[in-house]
C-alpha cells in the first residue's frame, strides 16, 4: 500500500532551521514528482516546493525561495526539504505530496497521494 510518512517537525525560534523527511512506500518512486506543500490555520494551502525524480530540477514557491532546499535520495525513496531561516509565516503543517505534474498547483488531480503532514511552529 502507498505510505508518505513525513517526520521532522517541531518547535523552534525564528532564525533556526529544520529539515524534514519523507519516506515514501508502495509505488516506484520515479513514477511522480514528489512535493512539500503545507497549510496554516484559516488559510489556503501553499505549495512549497517540488523535484522531478528524474533529473533534479526544483521550483519553489515565492515565499521560500532562497530559504528553503527540497533534495531527494532516490535509492532511499526519501524526499528532505531543508528549512533555514524560519519565520512564524512558516507555521504550518507540512506535508509530502507525489504529484502528476511538475509545478506547485494542488488541485486534487495533480496529487495522486499525500501524507498525514508533520506540524512545523516557529515562534518570535
Amino acid at each position: 500500500q502507498v505510505q508518505l510518512v513525513e517526520s521532522g517537525g517541531g518547535s523552534v525560534q525564528a532564525g533556526a532551521s529544520l529539515r524534514l523527511s519523507c519516506s515514501a512506500s508502495g509505488f516506484t518512486y520515479g513514477t511522480y514528482y514528489m512535493a512539500w506543500f503545507r497549510q496554516a490555520p484559516g488559510k489556503e494551502r501553499e505549495g512549497v516546493a517540488v523535484i522531478s525524480p528524474g533529473n533534479g530540477s526544483t521550483k519553489y514557491g515565492d515565499s521560500v525561495k532562497g530559504r528553503f532546499t527540497i533534495s531527494q535520495d532516490v535509492a532511499k525513496s526519501t524526499v528532505f526539504l531543508q528549512m533555514n531561516n524560519l519565520t512564524p509565516d512558516d507555521t504550518a503543517v507540512y506535508y509530502c505530496a507525489a504529484k502528476r505534474t511538475y509545478g506547485l498547483g494542488l488541485l486534487e488531480k495533480y496529487l495522486a497521494y499525500w501524507g498525514q503532514g508533520t506540524q512545523v511552529t516557529v515562534s518570535s
